[in-house]
């Protein structure tokens, strides 16, 4: 196999005095801590208030490679119906290069998300979750489960309904998927009506998880799809970021 030519990551940024790096994450140069500073904070030009300074700087960069991948996507009118624009996220998947931003853009978001906390599993819906559900959760030394409709996972599993536009479907995870008490984020292309996705938390407490929230590329903010999730959502690509 051949040795993977992509340019190695910016080395760390330097570690200001008197502040504790709680988590760290770099890649495009970017960095996500928590820090606990000094009394010396408070000063104008202390390291901790240099280390916020660097924060508001990342952060910025962070909206510009939002901005970027959202002007990847590309839109279908009146596909598949009338009256229907599709948006299509394949386009973030084609070149190797957006590719590893959007990785790296939503390993950001479940750092900044979960207060730095890592999930334990990541839980992707079928089957667009299991787009870039895999490969997240390698970047986060995490376990992946797949979320598949009825009769297609083989052994025990867990099951619960949802409904849709044309009647009730059912969604199962094997039941040894997720052990009691792990943390877990669910993760899928985009949020509509949110019934396949409050199934998929179901499943997550059926089998004892620790439901952290569900991570979604894009939202259809109109269908109000979140007020039936039960635990914290975010969203990367918003209309915000355009």
């Amino acid at each position: 196999m051949p040795r993977d030519s992509s340019p190695s990551p910016p080395p760390l940024p330097p570690v200001p005095p008197n502040v504790s790096i709680s988590n760290h994450f770099v890649e495009f140069g970017l960095c996500f801590f928590s820090c606990r500073a000094a009394r010396s904070d408070s000063l104008p030009n202390s390291p901790a208030n240099k280390s916020k300074q660097k924060l508001t700087s990342i952060f910025s960069t962070v909206a510009g490679i939002k901005k970027s991948l959202h002007a990847s996507l590309r839109e279908f009118p009146e596909w598949p119906q009338p009256g229907v624009l599709f948006v299509d996220i394949l386009p973030l998947f084609a070149d190797h290069q957006v590719h590893t931003a959007l990785i790296r853009a939503l390993e950001l978001e479940v750092l900044k998300f979960c207060n730095g906390v890592k999930p334990d599993v990541l839980v992707g819906l079928d089957a667009r979750g299991f787009l870039f559900g895999p490969s997240l959760a390698l970047r986060l030394g995490a376990g992946f489960a797949p979320v598949r409709k009825r009769g297609k996972l083989p052994g025990p599993t867990s099951e619960a309904a949802f409904e849709k536009e044309y009647g009730q479907d059912f969604f199962q995870i094997q039941a040894d998927a997720i052990e009691k008490g792990q943390k877990v984020l669910v993760v899928d292309d985009i949020i509509a009506t949110g019934g396949s996705a409050a199934a998929a938390g179901q499943l997550v407490e059926q089998l004892g998880g620790d439901l952290l929230g569900f991570l979604f590329i894009l939202e259809l903010d109109f269908l109000k799809g979140r007020d039936k999730l039960t635990a914290p959502v975010v969203t990367l690509l918003s209309d915000d970021t355009k």
